[in-house]
């Protein structure tokens, strides 16, 4: 499998194109009675593309074809600022119909371990199984400026690796708590989707997609065993790639 590489002029255009597209494949299944799963990432990068699709889609799509998810989620209550799915509640679901049983939210105020199971729990009851995981349609992923994707940070890349489907990560820094979709459930996607932009991400991007078998970074063990992997990016997080 090659990783598609897309870049784009800026975050705007990344994130217009991109709701677009999924507008286009909410649409598609109408009246087929499935629904889209769709897992969420956090950052700034999934704010513009929630501001886009609450700005230009809210009455475009049939909100009840989706499911949203999370790929991680810090361990807060909802309308704490740091809160992914309060970020996505308060630009996107508060501006548009979905019904609330359409929503898996990760519930950042429960105990860590307990919720880690939960949710483990929920992805197993409310999705596709193939090959005995949970399968989504689209995994959207953002990358750090240190190679970490979800909640699983450089130096835990046994996280990635679990036999669980959700861990308990700890943030390197702050020490803060989180719980994190593993390897098994990402890499079982139908699409991966990578959100990067910025010059602060272009070297840890370079080396990413080097190609280079000695480079170890959470973000380089997203594999899809399914489907297939794409990068929409900025022309200033592509500005130190080599080739594509």
């Amino acid at each position: 499998m090659k990783d598609r590489i897309q870049i784009f002029s800026d975050a705007t255009e990344l994130t217009k194109t991109l709701a677009s597209e999924l507008a286009r494949e909410i649409n598609n299944i109408a009246g087929s009675g499935r629904k889209l799963s769709i897992a969420l990432s956090g950052g700034s990068t999934p704010k513009l593309l929630f501001s886009v699709l609450a700005d230009y889609y809210s009455g475009k799509i049939n909100w009840d074809d989706v499911h949203f998810f999370w790929g991680d989620e810090r361990c807060v209550p909802p309308d704490d600022p740091e809160s992914n799915y309060g970020v996505a509640r308060k630009i996107l679901f508060d501006k548009i119909y979905i019904p609330a049983q359409n929503i898996f939210r990760i519930i950042g105020e429960n105990d860590p371990m307990e919720e880690a199971a939960r949710y483990s729990s929920v992805l197993m009851n409310n999705l596709v199984l193939k090959n005995g995981l949970p399968v989504f349609d689209i995994m959207i992923l953002g990358m750090g400026e240190d190679g970490h994707t979800a909640s699983i940070f450089p130096g835990r890349e046994d996280l990635f690796s679990s036999e669980e489907l959700c861990e308990v990560a700890t943030h390197p820094l702050s020490g803060q708590k989180r719980i994190t979709m593993t390897g098994k459930v990402i890499n079982n996607s139908q699409k991966i989707i990578f959100l990067v932009s910025g010059k602060n991400k272009a070297g840890i991007l370079s080396v990413i997609l080097s190609g280079n078998s000695s480079v170890s970074y959470p973000a380089v063990m997203v594999k899809p065993v399914l489907g297939d992997l794409y990068w929409y990016l900025d022309r200033e997080a592509a500005g130190r790639i080599s080739k594509i």
